[in-house]
């Protein structure tokens, strides 16, 4: 049984979009997405720098349209598909829930609507190496801080005001060696971002939405979900709550995959799935070359 994910933001890195485009047909529908959506893909993707590629309302629309590319290119049908953060859009969209354009112009409106959000007050986020969730999580939660990423293997990103996130680093959880503060613009799945869920609340109402032609996997809770308007409410909400990424890893386990391939930009989450999910093969898509292993491992572990 196959699983195809796609990864959050943090993943782009600059130039990563490149060797995409020169497959045929390609930098067409980058250039059609980018018209839909006002943003210029090919050159985010191919020429801009780290600073450029890290704000928010660019890097979620750029990140969603490398793995639709990616997952195109694959050409195969995944078994189980699930996105992490941002990443869910593109899952949404490869499971037939909404078309390629419906999920760039919804994720369009996601990283602008958080990016807002984000501007209110000075927020962010912090990796914590080390330490044990049942430990952390409660200290976090005494410092007002969410965690706000649980990946599994005892990772977890903390999510708060910049004041919060200094006390962090001052006081960190019994056995948490090091505290990373992330470059990213806000504090992200925390309550910081309601006013960006408003946003996409009242932007949904004019999408056409299909039930998941596969099964479709939750990071708000690992849960499946089996009809197109119960994804989509989960997008909207999502933005504003804690990714559950430890328990999608479960719930593989559960569901019998034995393959994850990760799509473009790959790495992050085939790195989580090697220590969370022994046994089961990874293979993670960074450039075109490799498409032809990827397209090897799926025939020999789709069609569950």
């Amino acid at each position: 049984m196959l699983v195809l994910v796609a990864p959050g933001q943090g993943a782009q890195t600059p130039g990563f979009l490149t060797p995409w485009l020169d497959l045929p047909g390609a930098a067409d529908r980058i250039a059609a997405w980018s018209d839909a959506i006002g943003l210029d893909l090919a050159h985010y993707g191919t020429q801009a720098d780290a600073d450029a590629i890290r704000d928010t309302a660019v890097a979620q629309p750029l990140l969603v349209a490398a793995g639709l590319l990616s997952s195109a290119a694959l050409g195969a049908t995944a078994d189980v598909v699930a996105g992490h953060s941002v990443g869910e859009i593109t899952a949404a969209a490869i499971a037939g829930v909404i078309d390629d354009e419906a999920a760039l112009r919804f994720v369009r409106t996601r990283g602008l609507g958080m990016a807002e959000a984000a501007a209110v007050t000075e927020t962010g986020m912090a990796a914590l190496l080390g330490g044990d969730p049942a430990v952390t999580v409660p200290h976090l939660d005494k410092l007002g801080l969410t965690p706000a990423n649980v990946n599994g293997g005892g990772q977890i990103v903390a999510a708060g005001t910049a004041a919060q996130i200094a006390a962090l680093e001052a006081d960190k959880p019994e056995g948490v060696r090091r505290v990373v503060p992330l470059k990213v613009a806000g504090a992200f799945h925390t309550h910081h971002m309601a006013p960006a869920v408003e946003k996409l609340r009242a932007a949904v109402g004019d999408l056409t939405v299909t039930d998941p032609a596969v099964t479709y996997v939750s990071n708000a809770d690992g849960h499946t979900v089996a009809t197109g308007t119960e994804v989509i409410a989960r997008l909207v909400g999502q933005v504003a709550n804690p990714v559950r990424w430890d328990l999608c890893m479960e719930t593989f386990q559960k569901l019998g995959v034995t393959a994850l391939v990760e799509l473009s930009p790959g790495g992050t989450l085939t790195g989580l799935a090697k220590r969370a999910l022994p046994g089961v093969k990874t293979l993670a898509l960074k450039t075109p070359d490799d498409l032809d292993a990827a397209r090897a491992l799926i025939s020999e572990h789709a069609g569950a």
